[in-house]
């Protein structure tokens, strides 16, 4: 059977690489179905708007993520650390603390970025972030995509870069698989 899974951008940038990125996924791997869940209709978390389902957008958001076997994050690094727009969509993910979405959820980290580093800062708060939602983030693989400018068609916005399309075909066939391992520990 295949596996669902959501993609969430950590960037609301109109030209985002990462957005190039993540829309690449799909072309990559065909064992699973994609859907591109948006957190640009978010409110800045605040737990007084955090009663019952919450506001509509949250309300939306939580439900896309509630119906995937696992989510991939793809996201850029903003001052050696995570954007703040994907830390308050993890925040409203990660409550109401004992039924949260991201509660047994598998997760993947990918992120691009112009720079040499490949948003390896960014990833670390990432990873801790989904660490303290009770998430299983995908252990040992990293997926950090460095010089992005130089990987990419900036007309077509994918991903040209022959050996980077290799190795992000690679790292989502393995999530594949580690969501399968987390299912298994759930039963």
């Amino acid at each position: 059977m295949s596996k669902r899974i959501g993609i969430i951008v950590g960037s609301l940038r109109e030209n985002s690489f990462n957005q190039m990125i993540a829309n690449s996924i799909p072309e990559l791997v065909d064992s699973a179905e994609f859907e591109y869940i948006s957190i640009a209709d978010l409110p800045l978390y605040n737990a007084d708007l955090d009663l019952g389902e919450g506001p509509d957008p949250v309300k939306h958001y939580r439900e896309a993520i509630r119906k995937t076997d696992g989510i991939l994050i793809v996201s850029p690094e903003y001052n050696s650390g995570i954007p703040g727009v994907l830390k308050n969509a993890l925040d409203w993910a990660s409550t109401p603390t004992k039924s949260a979405v991201l509660i047994n959820k598998p997760a993947g980290v990918i992120g691009a970025t112009p720079g040499v580093k490949g948003t390896i800062l960014s990833q670390q708060q990432i990873r801790q972030t989904l660490d303290a939602t009770q998430s299983y983030v995908m252990p040992a693989q990293k997926m950090y995509i460095s010089q992005i400018t130089d990987k990419i068609d900036s007309i077509t916005r994918k991903l040209t870069d022959e050996s980077t399309r290799k190795y992000l075909q690679r790292y989502v066939q393995s999530f594949v698989q580690w969501i399968n391992q987390v299912q298994r520990l759930n039963e």
